[in-house]
C-alpha cells in the first residue's frame, strides 16, 4: 500500500523545487542530491525520488547517466521542444474545449486576459498568463492531456522568467490573447487554434532571436 504521507511530502518537495527552478534560483544543470533534499525536508529518500519523477515529467529536471539528477537545460533544443509540444497539445485541448465553452468560461478567460494586461510585475504577469491558458483548455475534460500541459506550462514559465532576467520586462497588452478570445466568441474554432499555435511559437522566436 502506498503511504499517503509520502505522496503529500513528494508533492511538497516537487512544488518547492519547481518554484526554485522556474524563478531561476536553481540554474540549468545544477545538481539535485537526494540526501541533501531529504535532509532539508526531513524526509526519507522515497518521497524525494517521487518528487524527482514528477519534476522530470514537468520537463524541469533530467536524470543524466553517471551525473545524477540535474536541473534541465534551457538551450535551443529545450526551447524548441517546449514550444512545439505546447503548440501541438494545447491546440488539441482547445479544439476539444471550444465547443463546450459557456459564458462562465468566457468570463474566466477574459478575466485572466485583463489581469495579464494589467500586471505590474513579471510574477503577476506569469501567473495571469498561466491562468489564461488554463482557462482556454480546462473545459476539454481530458485529465491526462491537461496534466501534460500543466508540466509544459511550468517549463514555459521558466522561459518567461529567464527572458525577463536577460532582457527586462515591461507591462504591455497581449494582442494575441484578444484575438484568440475574439475568435472563440465567434465560434471560429479553426482560427482560434491557428492563433493559439502561433502565439505559443512566439516564445521560441523571442528566446532564440538568432535562430
Amino acid at each position: 500500500m502506498r503511504d499517503n504521507r509520502n505522496g503529500t511530502t513528494a508533492e511538497r518537495i516537487a512544488a518547492s523545487i519547481a518554484a526554485r527552478i522556474v524563478n531561476g534560483a536553481l540554474p540549468p544543470d545544477a545538481p539535485l542530491r537526494q540526501d541533501h533534499i531529504a535532509r532539508e525536508f526531513g524526509s526519507s529518500h522515497v518521497p524525494v525520488r517521487e518528487a524527482f519523477r514528477r519534476l522530470e515529467a514537468q520537463h524541469l529536471v533530467a536524470a543524466v547517466p553517471r551525473r545524477g539528477v540535474r536541473v534541465a537545460p534551457l538551450d535551443a533544443n529545450a526551447v524548441k521542444e517546449i514550444a512545439e509540444m505546447r503548440a501541438a497539445l494545447e491546440v488539441v485541448a482547445l479544439r476539444n474545449a471550444a465547443p463546450k465553452l459557456t459564458l462562465a468560461h468566457f468570463a474566466r478567460i477574459e478575466l485572466a486576459m485583463i489581469e495579464a494586461d494589467n500586471a505590474e510585475t513579471i510574477q503577476d504577469f506569469e501567473a495571469a498568463n498561466r491562468a489564461f491558458h488554463h482557462a482556454l483548455t480546462a473545459p476539454c475534460g481530458m485529465p491526462r492531456l491537461l496534466a501534460s500541459l500543466e508540466g509544459l506550462q511550468l517549463a514555459n514559465s521558466r522561459l518567461v522568467f529567464a527572458m525577463a532576467r536577460s532582457a527586462g520586462w515591461r507591462p504591455q497588452l497581449n494582442q494575441d490573447h484578444r484575438l484568440i478570445l475574439q475568435a472563440l466568441r465567434a465560434r471560429h474554432i479553426d482560427q482560434a487554434c491557428s492563433l493559439l499555435a502561433g502565439h505559443i511559437k512566439t516564445i521560441e522566436r523571442l528566446a532564440l532571436p538568432a535562430s
